[in-house]
Protein backbone atom coordinates (compact mmCIF):
# COMPACT_ATOMS: atom_id res chain seq x y z
CA UNK A 1 0.00 0.00 0.00
CA UNK A 2 1.08 3.58 -0.58
CA UNK A 3 3.27 5.27 2.05
CA UNK A 4 3.65 9.02 2.45
CA UNK A 5 6.88 10.67 1.43
CA UNK A 6 8.12 13.86 3.12
CA UNK A 7 6.07 16.05 0.80
CA UNK A 8 2.83 14.15 1.47
CA UNK A 9 3.37 14.38 5.21
CA UNK A 10 4.21 18.08 5.10
CA UNK A 11 1.10 18.90 3.08
CA UNK A 12 -1.16 17.06 5.50
CA UNK A 13 0.53 18.54 8.58
CA UNK A 14 0.26 22.06 7.15
CA UNK A 15 -3.42 21.52 6.36
CA UNK A 16 -4.07 20.46 9.97
CA UNK A 17 -2.49 23.62 11.37
CA UNK A 18 -4.34 25.77 8.86
CA UNK A 19 -7.63 24.25 9.95
CA UNK A 20 -6.70 24.58 13.62
CA UNK A 21 -6.49 28.33 13.09
CA UNK A 22 -9.79 28.37 11.21
CA UNK A 23 -11.55 26.50 14.03
CA UNK A 24 -10.05 28.85 16.61
CA UNK A 25 -11.40 31.83 14.70
CA UNK A 26 -14.84 30.24 14.38
CA UNK A 27 -15.03 29.42 18.10
CA UNK A 28 -14.00 32.96 19.02
CA UNK A 29 -16.62 34.47 16.70
CA UNK A 30 -14.10 36.07 14.33
CA UNK A 31 -15.75 34.31 11.41
CA UNK A 32 -19.41 33.36 10.92
CA UNK A 33 -20.81 29.90 10.21
CA UNK A 34 -21.42 30.95 6.60
CA UNK A 35 -17.75 31.92 6.29
CA UNK A 36 -16.61 28.79 8.09
CA UNK A 37 -18.77 26.31 6.17
CA UNK A 38 -16.64 26.04 2.99
CA UNK A 39 -13.50 25.77 5.13
CA UNK A 40 -14.81 22.90 7.25
CA UNK A 41 -16.25 21.09 4.24
CA UNK A 42 -12.84 21.09 2.59
CA UNK A 43 -11.68 19.20 5.68
CA UNK A 44 -14.50 16.67 5.70
CA UNK A 45 -16.47 18.24 8.55
CA UNK A 46 -20.27 18.37 8.23
CA UNK A 47 -22.85 19.85 10.58
CA UNK A 48 -25.62 17.27 10.91
CA UNK A 49 -28.79 17.08 13.00
CA UNK A 50 -27.21 16.58 16.41
CA UNK A 51 -23.48 17.13 16.07
CA UNK A 52 -20.61 17.51 13.64
CA UNK A 53 -19.74 14.53 11.45
CA UNK A 54 -16.16 13.98 10.33
CA UNK A 55 -15.56 11.91 7.20
CA UNK A 56 -12.10 10.34 7.10
CA UNK A 57 -10.57 9.45 3.72
CA UNK A 58 -9.49 5.87 3.12
CA UNK A 59 -8.06 6.06 -0.42
CA UNK A 60 -9.40 3.22 -2.59
CA UNK A 61 -10.47 1.53 0.65
CA UNK A 62 -6.99 0.35 1.64
CA UNK A 63 -5.48 0.76 5.11
CA UNK A 64 -3.19 -1.03 7.56
CA UNK A 65 -3.51 -2.08 11.20
CA UNK A 66 -2.00 1.07 12.69
CA UNK A 67 -4.45 3.21 10.72
CA UNK A 68 -7.35 0.97 11.73
CA UNK A 69 -6.30 1.20 15.37
CA UNK A 70 -6.18 4.98 15.09
CA UNK A 71 -9.79 4.95 13.91
CA UNK A 72 -10.70 2.85 16.95
CA UNK A 73 -8.81 5.25 19.22
CA UNK A 74 -10.66 8.27 17.80
CA UNK A 75 -14.00 6.46 18.19
CA UNK A 76 -13.25 5.88 21.88
CA UNK A 77 -11.73 9.26 22.69
CA UNK A 78 -13.74 11.68 20.59
CA UNK A 79 -16.94 9.92 19.48
CA UNK A 80 -19.39 7.46 21.04
CA UNK A 81 -17.19 4.39 20.69
CA UNK A 82 -18.01 3.46 17.11
CA UNK A 83 -17.37 4.39 13.50
CA UNK A 84 -19.52 4.10 10.39
CA UNK A 85 -18.01 2.69 7.19
CA UNK A 86 -19.45 4.25 4.04
CA UNK A 87 -20.20 3.34 0.42
CA UNK A 88 -17.27 5.55 -0.65
CA UNK A 89 -14.90 3.25 1.28
CA UNK A 90 -14.44 5.95 3.93
CA UNK A 91 -15.27 6.14 7.64
CA UNK A 92 -17.51 8.66 9.39
CA UNK A 93 -17.61 9.75 13.01
CA UNK A 94 -21.07 11.08 13.83
CA UNK A 95 -20.62 12.77 17.24
CA UNK A 96 -17.65 15.11 16.89
CA UNK A 97 -17.13 18.33 18.85
CA UNK A 98 -15.88 21.23 16.76
CA UNK A 99 -13.14 22.12 19.25
CA UNK A 100 -11.74 18.55 19.00
CA UNK A 101 -11.45 18.39 15.21
CA UNK A 102 -7.92 19.87 14.88
CA UNK A 103 -6.59 17.36 17.41
CA UNK A 104 -8.38 14.50 15.63
CA UNK A 105 -6.88 15.53 12.29
CA UNK A 106 -3.45 15.85 13.90
CA UNK A 107 -3.72 12.33 15.31
CA UNK A 108 -4.86 11.00 11.92
CA UNK A 109 -1.84 12.65 10.30
CA UNK A 110 0.52 10.61 12.50
CA UNK A 111 -0.65 7.47 10.66
CA UNK A 112 -0.83 8.99 7.15
CA UNK A 113 -4.56 9.73 7.18
CA UNK A 114 -6.64 12.85 6.62
CA UNK A 115 -10.11 14.12 5.73
CA UNK A 116 -9.09 16.27 2.75
CA UNK A 117 -11.53 16.30 -0.19
CA UNK A 118 -14.04 14.02 1.48
CA UNK A 119 -16.49 16.85 0.93
CA UNK A 120 -16.90 19.92 -1.22
CA UNK A 121 -17.17 20.45 -4.97
CA UNK A 122 -13.95 18.65 -5.78
CA UNK A 123 -12.74 15.20 -6.77
CA UNK A 124 -13.68 12.96 -3.85
CA UNK A 125 -11.98 9.84 -2.53
CA UNK A 126 -10.99 7.62 -5.50
CA UNK A 127 -12.74 4.27 -5.06
CA UNK A 128 -11.72 0.86 -6.35
CA UNK A 129 -12.25 -2.89 -6.15
CA UNK A 130 -11.92 -4.21 -2.60
CA UNK A 131 -10.33 -7.39 -4.00
CA UNK A 132 -7.59 -5.48 -5.85
CA UNK A 133 -4.29 -7.33 -5.82
CA UNK A 134 -6.02 -10.54 -4.73
CA UNK A 135 -8.60 -11.25 -7.45
CA UNK A 136 -7.64 -13.78 -10.09
CA UNK A 137 -9.62 -12.03 -12.83
CA UNK A 138 -7.86 -8.63 -12.74
CA UNK A 139 -5.46 -7.51 -15.49
CA UNK A 140 -3.51 -5.23 -13.12
CA UNK A 141 -3.79 -3.86 -9.61
CA UNK A 142 -6.23 -0.94 -10.09
CA UNK A 143 -5.02 0.75 -6.89
CA UNK A 144 -1.85 1.85 -8.65
CA UNK A 145 -3.97 3.97 -10.97
CA UNK A 146 -6.28 5.03 -8.17
CA UNK A 147 -3.25 6.30 -6.24
CA UNK A 148 -1.96 8.12 -9.30
CA UNK A 149 -5.35 9.80 -9.68
CA UNK A 150 -5.40 10.62 -5.97
CA UNK A 151 -2.06 12.39 -6.17
CA UNK A 152 -3.06 14.22 -9.34
CA UNK A 153 -6.41 15.35 -7.96
CA UNK A 154 -5.41 16.39 -4.42
CA UNK A 155 -5.30 20.20 -4.25
CA UNK A 156 -5.56 20.35 -8.07
CA UNK A 157 -6.10 24.11 -8.58
CA UNK A 158 -8.26 23.72 -11.68
CA UNK A 159 -10.59 21.17 -10.09
CA UNK A 160 -10.88 22.49 -6.53
CA UNK A 161 -14.11 24.39 -7.28
CA UNK A 162 -15.99 22.20 -9.72
CA UNK A 163 -19.67 22.81 -10.49
CA UNK A 164 -20.46 19.91 -8.13
CA UNK A 165 -18.78 17.03 -6.27
CA UNK A 166 -17.05 14.51 -8.51
CA UNK A 167 -16.50 10.77 -8.05
CA UNK A 168 -14.11 8.42 -9.85
CA UNK A 169 -13.81 4.62 -9.64
CA UNK A 170 -11.11 2.36 -11.06
CA UNK A 171 -11.49 -1.40 -11.56
CA UNK A 172 -9.46 -3.98 -13.43
CA UNK A 173 -11.79 -6.98 -13.67
CA UNK A 174 -14.74 -7.97 -15.78
CA UNK A 175 -16.72 -8.29 -12.57
CA UNK A 176 -17.58 -4.84 -11.25
CA UNK A 177 -17.42 -4.79 -7.46
CA UNK A 178 -17.26 -0.98 -7.20
CA UNK A 179 -20.40 0.23 -9.06
CA UNK A 180 -18.01 1.77 -11.59
CA UNK A 181 -20.66 2.83 -14.13
CA UNK A 182 -22.58 4.78 -11.51
CA UNK A 183 -19.66 7.19 -11.04
CA UNK A 184 -18.98 10.53 -12.73
CA UNK A 185 -15.98 8.82 -14.34
CA UNK A 186 -15.48 5.06 -14.32
CA UNK A 187 -12.29 3.42 -15.55
CA UNK A 188 -12.01 -0.27 -16.34
CA UNK A 189 -8.44 -1.35 -16.95
CA UNK A 190 -8.19 -3.81 -19.85
CA UNK A 191 -5.54 -5.37 -22.05
CA UNK A 192 -5.65 -5.10 -25.82
CA UNK A 193 -3.06 -6.89 -27.95
CA UNK A 194 -0.80 -7.12 -24.92
CA UNK A 195 -1.07 -3.39 -24.14
CA UNK A 196 -2.58 -2.18 -20.86
CA UNK A 197 -5.13 0.59 -21.08
CA UNK A 198 -8.60 1.53 -19.96
CA UNK A 199 -12.20 1.85 -21.03
CA UNK A 200 -13.51 5.25 -20.01
CA UNK A 201 -17.10 5.71 -18.87
CA UNK A 202 -18.48 9.17 -18.08
CA UNK A 203 -21.74 10.55 -16.74
CA UNK A 204 -22.95 8.02 -14.22
CA UNK A 205 -24.47 8.85 -10.88
CA UNK A 206 -27.44 8.43 -8.59
CA UNK A 207 -29.20 11.18 -6.66
CA UNK A 208 -32.50 12.62 -7.85
CA UNK A 209 -31.61 11.93 -11.50
CA UNK A 210 -29.92 8.51 -11.70
CA UNK A 211 -27.98 7.75 -14.87
CA UNK A 212 -25.65 5.05 -16.11
CA UNK A 213 -22.31 6.26 -17.48
CA UNK A 214 -21.71 6.31 -21.24
CA UNK A 215 -18.71 4.60 -22.77
CA UNK A 216 -16.70 7.57 -24.07
CA UNK A 217 -13.54 5.73 -25.17
CA UNK A 218 -13.26 1.98 -25.62
CA UNK A 219 -9.50 2.07 -25.09
CA UNK A 220 -6.98 4.62 -23.86
CA UNK A 221 -3.43 3.38 -23.40
CA UNK A 222 -2.11 3.41 -19.84
CA UNK A 223 0.48 6.00 -20.90
CA UNK A 224 -2.33 8.40 -21.86
CA UNK A 225 -4.81 7.65 -19.10
CA UNK A 226 -4.16 10.59 -16.82
CA UNK A 227 -4.23 13.09 -19.69
CA UNK A 228 -7.51 11.66 -20.91
CA UNK A 229 -9.14 11.91 -17.49
CA UNK A 230 -7.98 15.51 -17.17
CA UNK A 231 -9.52 16.26 -20.58
CA UNK A 232 -12.82 14.78 -19.37
CA UNK A 233 -12.72 17.01 -16.28
CA UNK A 234 -11.78 20.12 -18.25
CA UNK A 235 -14.78 19.83 -20.54
CA UNK A 236 -17.09 19.38 -17.58
CA UNK A 237 -15.50 22.25 -15.66
CA UNK A 238 -15.96 24.49 -18.68
CA UNK A 239 -19.61 23.73 -19.42
CA UNK A 240 -21.04 22.29 -16.21
CA UNK A 241 -24.00 24.21 -14.78
CA UNK A 242 -23.13 26.44 -11.83
CA UNK A 243 -26.46 28.25 -11.75
CA UNK A 244 -28.52 25.26 -10.61
CA UNK A 245 -27.27 22.78 -8.02
CA UNK A 246 -29.65 20.11 -9.32
CA UNK A 247 -28.21 20.32 -12.82
CA UNK A 248 -24.55 20.71 -11.92
CA UNK A 249 -23.41 17.10 -12.33
CA UNK A 250 -21.53 15.81 -15.35
CA UNK A 251 -24.35 13.32 -16.04
CA UNK A 252 -26.63 16.30 -16.77
CA UNK A 253 -24.07 17.79 -19.15
CA UNK A 254 -23.91 14.55 -21.13
CA UNK A 255 -27.67 14.27 -21.10
CA UNK A 256 -28.08 17.80 -22.45
CA UNK A 257 -25.41 17.86 -25.15
CA UNK A 258 -25.28 14.12 -25.86
CA UNK A 259 -22.47 11.63 -25.44
CA UNK A 260 -21.21 12.12 -28.99
CA UNK A 261 -20.81 15.88 -28.62
CA UNK A 262 -19.12 15.46 -25.26
CA UNK A 263 -16.79 12.80 -26.68
CA UNK A 264 -15.80 15.08 -29.55
CA UNK A 265 -14.90 17.92 -27.18
CA UNK A 266 -12.93 15.57 -24.93
CA UNK A 267 -10.91 14.30 -27.88
CA UNK A 268 -10.06 17.86 -28.87
CA UNK A 269 -9.10 18.75 -25.30
CA UNK A 270 -7.09 15.55 -24.95
CA UNK A 271 -4.82 16.62 -27.81
CA UNK A 272 -4.03 19.84 -25.91
CA UNK A 273 -3.59 18.17 -22.51
CA UNK A 274 -1.33 15.44 -23.81
CA UNK A 275 1.08 18.07 -25.09
CA UNK A 276 1.41 19.41 -21.53
CA UNK A 277 3.21 16.26 -20.43
CA UNK A 278 1.23 15.60 -17.24
CA UNK A 279 1.40 11.80 -17.53
CA UNK A 280 3.98 10.54 -15.02
CA UNK A 281 7.48 9.60 -16.15
CA UNK A 282 8.14 5.88 -15.93
CA UNK A 283 10.34 6.26 -12.85
CA UNK A 284 7.56 7.96 -10.88
CA UNK A 285 4.96 5.45 -12.02
CA UNK A 286 7.26 2.60 -11.05
CA UNK A 287 7.80 4.19 -7.62
CA UNK A 288 4.07 4.17 -6.99
CA UNK A 289 3.57 0.71 -8.45
CA UNK A 290 6.31 -0.77 -6.26
CA UNK A 291 4.25 0.07 -3.17
CA UNK A 292 1.53 -2.26 -4.41
CA UNK A 293 3.82 -5.23 -5.05
CA UNK A 294 2.27 -8.57 -4.03
CA UNK A 295 3.01 -9.75 -0.48
CA UNK A 296 5.54 -12.52 0.18
CA UNK A 297 3.09 -15.39 -0.22
CA UNK A 298 4.04 -18.81 1.08
CA UNK A 299 4.85 -20.87 -2.00
CA UNK A 300 3.30 -24.14 -0.87
CA UNK A 301 0.65 -22.99 1.55
CA UNK A 302 -1.74 -25.85 2.38
CA UNK A 303 -5.17 -25.73 0.76
CA UNK A 304 -7.03 -28.38 2.78
CA UNK A 305 -9.79 -27.23 5.13
CA UNK A 306 -11.64 -29.04 7.90
CA UNK A 307 -15.30 -28.28 7.19
CA UNK A 308 -16.73 -30.49 9.93
CA UNK A 309 -18.10 -27.51 11.87
CA UNK A 310 -21.32 -26.61 9.97
CA UNK A 311 -21.29 -22.95 11.06
CA UNK A 312 -17.70 -22.53 9.88
CA UNK A 313 -18.50 -24.29 6.61
CA UNK A 314 -21.45 -21.97 6.04
CA UNK A 315 -19.25 -18.91 6.64
CA UNK A 316 -16.64 -20.29 4.24
CA UNK A 317 -19.21 -20.75 1.50
CA UNK A 318 -20.76 -17.31 1.90
CA UNK A 319 -18.07 -14.89 3.06
CA UNK A 320 -14.78 -16.31 1.77
CA UNK A 321 -13.78 -15.79 -1.87
CA UNK A 322 -11.06 -17.41 -4.03
CA UNK A 323 -7.61 -15.80 -4.13
CA UNK A 324 -5.29 -15.75 -7.12
CA UNK A 325 -2.57 -17.38 -4.98
CA UNK A 326 -3.03 -21.07 -4.16
CA UNK A 327 -3.42 -21.70 -0.44
CA UNK A 328 -4.84 -18.21 0.23
CA UNK A 329 -8.31 -16.73 0.42
CA UNK A 330 -10.15 -13.39 0.57
CA UNK A 331 -12.11 -12.96 3.80
CA UNK A 332 -15.17 -10.71 3.90
CA UNK A 333 -16.10 -9.47 7.36
CA UNK A 334 -19.79 -8.64 7.51
CA UNK A 335 -20.83 -5.53 9.45
CA UNK A 336 -24.49 -6.52 9.03
CA UNK A 337 -25.62 -8.52 12.08
CA UNK A 338 -29.32 -9.17 12.64
CA UNK A 339 -30.79 -6.04 14.18
CA UNK A 340 -27.55 -4.11 13.70
CA UNK A 341 -26.77 -0.84 11.97
CA UNK A 342 -25.27 -1.45 8.51
CA UNK A 343 -21.64 -0.35 8.34
CA UNK A 344 -21.20 0.37 12.05
CA UNK A 345 -18.38 -1.14 14.11
CA UNK A 346 -17.42 -0.53 17.72
CA UNK A 347 -13.91 0.52 18.67
CA UNK A 348 -13.30 -2.99 20.06
CA UNK A 349 -14.41 -4.54 16.77
CA UNK A 350 -12.23 -2.13 14.80
CA UNK A 351 -9.26 -3.03 17.00
CA UNK A 352 -9.94 -6.74 16.50
CA UNK A 353 -10.01 -6.35 12.72
CA UNK A 354 -6.68 -4.51 12.95
CA UNK A 355 -5.23 -7.35 15.01
CA UNK A 356 -6.41 -9.96 12.50
CA UNK A 357 -4.97 -8.00 9.59
CA UNK A 358 -1.61 -7.64 11.29
CA UNK A 359 -1.39 -11.32 12.19
CA UNK A 360 -3.07 -13.02 9.25
CA UNK A 361 -3.34 -10.68 6.22
CA UNK A 362 0.05 -9.06 5.66
CA UNK A 363 -1.11 -6.06 7.71
CA UNK A 364 -3.70 -4.96 5.17
CA UNK A 365 -7.45 -4.32 5.23
CA UNK A 366 -9.99 -3.06 2.72
CA UNK A 367 -13.24 -1.18 3.17
CA UNK A 368 -15.90 -2.20 0.67
CA UNK A 369 -18.46 -0.34 -1.37
CA UNK A 370 -21.08 -2.43 0.49
CA UNK A 371 -19.96 -1.14 3.93
CA UNK A 372 -18.09 -4.27 4.96
CA UNK A 373 -14.39 -4.98 5.64
CA UNK A 374 -12.03 -7.35 3.82
CA UNK A 375 -8.88 -9.19 4.82
CA UNK A 376 -7.44 -9.61 1.30
CA UNK A 377 -4.59 -12.11 1.77
CA UNK A 378 -5.34 -14.89 4.26
CA UNK A 379 -3.79 -18.34 4.35
CA UNK A 380 -6.44 -21.03 4.03
CA UNK A 381 -4.91 -22.70 7.07
CA UNK A 382 -5.73 -19.63 9.18
CA UNK A 383 -9.39 -19.32 8.20
CA UNK A 384 -10.80 -21.29 11.12
CA UNK A 385 -8.85 -19.26 13.70
CA UNK A 386 -10.04 -16.02 12.09
CA UNK A 387 -13.64 -17.20 12.01
CA UNK A 388 -13.55 -18.10 15.70
CA UNK A 389 -12.33 -14.66 16.70
CA UNK A 390 -14.82 -12.91 14.42
CA UNK A 391 -17.65 -15.04 15.78
CA UNK A 392 -16.77 -14.14 19.37
CA UNK A 393 -16.91 -10.44 18.44
CA UNK A 394 -20.21 -10.59 16.53
CA UNK A 395 -18.47 -10.13 13.19
CA UNK A 396 -19.18 -13.47 11.54
CA UNK A 397 -22.68 -13.27 10.01
CA UNK A 398 -22.53 -15.55 6.98
CA UNK A 399 -24.61 -13.18 4.86
CA UNK A 400 -22.40 -11.60 2.20
CA UNK A 401 -24.61 -10.57 -0.76
CA UNK A 402 -27.73 -11.95 0.90
CA UNK A 403 -30.85 -9.94 1.75
CA UNK A 404 -29.55 -8.96 5.21
CA UNK A 405 -26.29 -7.56 3.76
CA UNK A 406 -28.03 -4.21 3.44
CA UNK A 407 -26.48 -0.94 2.26
CA UNK A 408 -28.09 1.97 4.11
CA UNK A 409 -27.38 5.65 4.61
CA UNK A 410 -27.54 7.18 8.12
CA UNK A 411 -30.94 8.67 7.26
CA UNK A 412 -33.01 10.90 9.49
CA UNK A 413 -31.31 9.61 12.64
CA UNK A 414 -28.31 11.77 11.73
CA UNK A 415 -28.56 13.55 8.41
CA UNK A 416 -30.07 17.02 8.09
CA UNK A 417 -30.98 16.35 4.45
CA UNK A 418 -32.92 13.13 5.06
CA UNK A 419 -36.70 12.77 4.89
CA UNK A 420 -36.97 9.35 6.51
CA UNK A 421 -35.09 6.96 8.75
CA UNK A 422 -33.02 4.23 7.14
CA UNK A 423 -31.45 2.54 10.17
CA UNK A 424 -34.61 1.30 11.98
CA UNK A 425 -35.96 0.03 8.66
CA UNK A 426 -32.76 -1.91 7.94
CA UNK A 427 -32.94 -3.40 11.44
CA UNK A 428 -36.54 -4.52 10.93
CA UNK A 429 -35.71 -6.13 7.58
CA UNK A 430 -32.79 -8.10 9.02
CA UNK A 431 -35.00 -9.25 11.89
CA UNK A 432 -37.71 -10.36 9.45
CA UNK A 433 -35.09 -12.37 7.54
CA UNK A 434 -33.15 -13.55 10.58
CA UNK A 435 -33.44 -17.22 9.57
CA UNK A 436 -30.13 -18.02 7.81
CA UNK A 437 -31.73 -20.89 5.91
CA UNK A 438 -34.34 -18.56 4.45
CA UNK A 439 -31.67 -16.09 3.40
CA UNK A 440 -29.68 -18.81 1.66
CA UNK A 441 -32.81 -20.10 -0.08
CA UNK A 442 -33.45 -16.63 -1.50
CA UNK A 443 -29.79 -16.37 -2.51
CA UNK A 444 -28.03 -13.31 -3.86
CA UNK A 445 -30.19 -10.25 -3.35
CA UNK A 446 -28.79 -6.73 -3.01
CA UNK A 447 -31.07 -4.55 -0.87
CA UNK A 448 -30.27 -0.84 -0.53
CA UNK A 449 -31.95 1.95 1.44
CA UNK A 450 -31.75 5.74 1.09
CA UNK A 451 -33.39 8.19 3.47
CA UNK A 452 -33.79 10.86 0.79
CA UNK A 453 -33.52 11.51 -2.93
CA UNK A 454 -29.76 12.17 -2.67
CA UNK A 455 -29.40 8.36 -2.78
CA UNK A 456 -26.45 7.93 -0.41
CA UNK A 457 -27.76 4.38 0.17
CA UNK A 458 -27.66 3.68 -3.59
CA UNK A 459 -31.30 2.57 -3.69
CA UNK A 460 -31.44 2.94 -7.49
CA UNK A 461 -28.80 0.19 -7.76
CA UNK A 462 -30.50 -2.31 -5.48
CA UNK A 463 -32.09 -5.50 -6.74
CA UNK A 464 -34.60 -4.22 -4.21
CA UNK A 465 -34.27 -0.52 -3.44
CA UNK A 466 -36.06 1.60 -0.85
CA UNK A 467 -36.35 5.38 -0.96
CA UNK A 468 -37.63 7.25 2.07
CA UNK A 469 -39.63 10.39 1.25
CA UNK A 470 -41.69 12.91 3.19
CA UNK A 471 -45.40 12.56 2.47
CA UNK A 472 -47.43 15.28 4.17
CA UNK A 473 -45.20 15.25 7.21
CA UNK A 474 -44.93 11.47 7.58
CA UNK A 475 -42.22 9.04 6.51
CA UNK A 476 -43.15 7.13 3.38
CA UNK A 477 -41.09 4.46 1.66
CA UNK A 478 -41.08 3.84 -2.08
CA UNK A 479 -40.13 0.36 -3.24
CA UNK A 480 -37.98 -0.15 -6.36
CA UNK A 481 -37.08 -3.38 -8.16
CA UNK A 482 -34.50 -4.33 -10.77
CA UNK A 483 -31.46 -2.18 -10.06
CA UNK A 484 -27.84 -3.32 -10.13
CA UNK A 485 -24.50 -1.63 -9.56
CA UNK A 486 -22.50 -4.55 -10.97
CA UNK A 487 -21.27 -5.24 -14.49
CA UNK A 488 -24.93 -5.87 -15.46
CA UNK A 489 -25.72 -2.32 -14.35
CA UNK A 490 -29.34 -1.18 -14.35
CA UNK A 491 -31.59 1.29 -12.54
CA UNK A 492 -34.48 0.16 -10.38
CA UNK A 493 -38.08 1.08 -11.13
CA UNK A 494 -40.70 2.19 -8.61
CA UNK A 495 -43.35 -0.47 -8.02
CA UNK A 496 -46.18 1.92 -7.17
CA UNK A 497 -47.54 3.74 -4.12
CA UNK A 498 -45.31 3.87 -1.07
CA UNK A 499 -45.66 2.36 2.39
CA UNK A 500 -45.09 3.13 6.02
CA UNK A 501 -42.15 1.45 7.78
CA UNK A 502 -43.93 -1.79 8.65
CA UNK A 503 -45.77 -1.86 5.36
CA UNK A 504 -42.60 -1.77 3.26
CA UNK A 505 -41.14 -4.69 5.23
CA UNK A 506 -44.29 -6.68 4.48
CA UNK A 507 -44.08 -5.66 0.82
CA UNK A 508 -40.49 -6.90 0.59
CA UNK A 509 -41.54 -10.26 1.98
CA UNK A 510 -44.30 -10.52 -0.61
CA UNK A 511 -41.71 -9.78 -3.30
CA UNK A 512 -39.31 -12.49 -2.10
CA UNK A 513 -42.15 -14.99 -1.67
CA UNK A 514 -43.24 -14.39 -5.28
CA UNK A 515 -39.65 -14.77 -6.45
CA UNK A 516 -39.34 -18.17 -4.77
CA UNK A 517 -42.46 -19.29 -6.64
CA UNK A 518 -41.61 -18.04 -10.14
CA UNK A 519 -37.81 -18.42 -10.29
CA UNK A 520 -36.18 -21.02 -12.51
CA UNK A 521 -33.20 -23.16 -11.59
CA UNK A 522 -30.04 -21.16 -11.04
CA UNK A 523 -31.72 -17.76 -11.23
CA UNK A 524 -30.86 -14.97 -8.84
CA UNK A 525 -33.60 -12.54 -7.91
CA UNK A 526 -32.37 -9.99 -10.47
CA UNK A 527 -32.38 -12.66 -13.20
CA UNK A 528 -35.95 -13.64 -12.44
CA UNK A 529 -37.08 -10.02 -12.34
CA UNK A 530 -35.54 -9.37 -15.74
CA UNK A 531 -37.18 -12.46 -17.19
CA UNK A 532 -40.73 -12.00 -15.86
CA UNK A 533 -40.82 -8.22 -15.47
CA UNK A 534 -42.52 -6.04 -12.89
CA UNK A 535 -46.11 -7.30 -13.28
CA UNK A 536 -46.00 -10.49 -11.13
CA UNK A 537 -44.26 -8.66 -8.29
CA UNK A 538 -46.62 -5.70 -8.48
CA UNK A 539 -49.57 -8.07 -8.29
CA UNK A 540 -48.02 -9.76 -5.24
CA UNK A 541 -47.42 -6.41 -3.53
CA UNK A 542 -50.68 -4.61 -4.21
CA UNK A 543 -53.10 -7.42 -5.10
Amino acid sequence: MYKYDQYDQQMVDNRVEEFRDQVKRRLSGQITEDQFKPLRLMNGLYLQLHAYMLRVAIPYGTLDSRQMRMLAHIARKYDRDYGHFTTRQNLQFNWIKLEDTPDILAELATVEMHAIQTSGNCIRNISSDQYAGAAADEVADPRVWAELLRQWSTFHPEFSYLPRKFKIAVIASGEDRAAMRLHDIGIQLVERDGVLGGKIFVGGGMGRTPMIAHEIRDFVTADDLLSYVEACLRVYNRYGRRDNIYKARIKILLHEIGADAYREQVEQEFAHVKALGIDPPKAEFDRIAAMFAPPAFEADAPTELDRSDPDFALWLDQNVKPHKQAGYAIVNISLKPTGGIPGDATSAQIDLMADLAERYSFDELRITHAQNVVLPHVRSADLHAIWQRLDEAGLAPANLDLISDIIACPGLDYCSLANARSIPLAQKITERYSDPAKQRDIGELKLKISGCINACGHHHAGHIGILGVDKKGTENYQLLLGGSGAEDVSLGKITGPGFDEDGVVDAIERVTDKYLVVREDGERFIDTYRRVGMAPFKEAIYG
